[in-house]
């Protein structure tokens, strides 16, 4: 491949059409080293390799010293310019790695629970950030739509803080929510989150909040219509 594209002369300028099947290829590499272990350096050791052999070839059939020296150089910066190609190569593959798992963790980080018929379930653990309210709206709201649920709790026991943005997040899942015919709960209120909404100015008066899952719980099948009686011991 680098004989084929080095043919058309062409040796300054590795992004034109005819470096494109070298460069693929070299891309190749990138994605499969780095998913294997490889580092950046070694991905481009493996370009960085040719030089040996490729200088060697042209000292045997290059006499004239200037010409041996200009081509020896043309060489170095066409090999320096294809191995910083595979480093961009394998940081990008690298980055979507990364990217995709930190997609697949949010997800498995919302998980929606059908607690009874009609009453759906959302533990938040971690920072609510943009990106993740995103995720779970869209994971709360599909789950209403497919169960027809009329009440959702969000449970917050699991942030370890919330502030003014956190808090936009978490009624704007509760405006999305009522949108779609289904009422929000928000569970999970420590004493040091409730001084904290109140030192911030946040407005929840809207928004039935509850201390723990437990006591949101029953105030969803009440909301239901299902009727709670203990059952006497014998």
């Amino acid at each position: 491949m680098l004989l084929n594209a080095a043919q058309h002369g062409n040796l300054t300028n590795t992004q034109a059409l005819e470096w494109q099947e070298l460069r693929e290829m070299l891309a190749s590499i990138s994605r499969s080293r780095s998913q294997k272990g490889f580092t950046s350096s070694e991905t481009a050791a493996f370009v960085f390799s040719f030089k040996q052999p490729l200088f060697k070839l042209l000292l045997q059939h290059l006499g004239d010293p200037v010409e041996r020296t200009a081509e020896i150089w043309q060489a170095t910066v066409l090999l320096d310019g294809l191995g910083l190609f595979t480093v961009d190569a394998y940081q990008k593959a690298r980055e979507d790695v990364i990217l995709r798992q930190q997609e697949e963790l949010m997800e498995l980080s919302t998980p929606v629970v059908k607690l009874w018929e009609g009453i759906l379930a959302l533990p938040i653990i971690g920072t609510l950030d943009s990106a993740r309210t995103q995720v779970v709206m869209e994971s709360l709201l599909q789950k209403i739509v497919e169960t027809g649920s009329e009440v959702a709790i969000i449970d917050i026991t699991g942030v370890p803080t919330v502030d003014t943005l956190t808090a936009q997040h978490l009624l704007k899942t509760v405006a999305a929510a009522r949108l779609m015919g289904a009422d929000c709960f928000i569970s999970g209120i420590r004493p040091q989150i409730a001084q904290t909404i109140v030192y911030l100015g946040i407005d929840l008066t809207n928004v039935i909040t509850k201390a723990t899952l437990a006591d949101a719980f029953l105030m969803a099948l009440k909301r239901v219509g299902a009727d709670i009686a203990r059952t006497p011991s014998k």
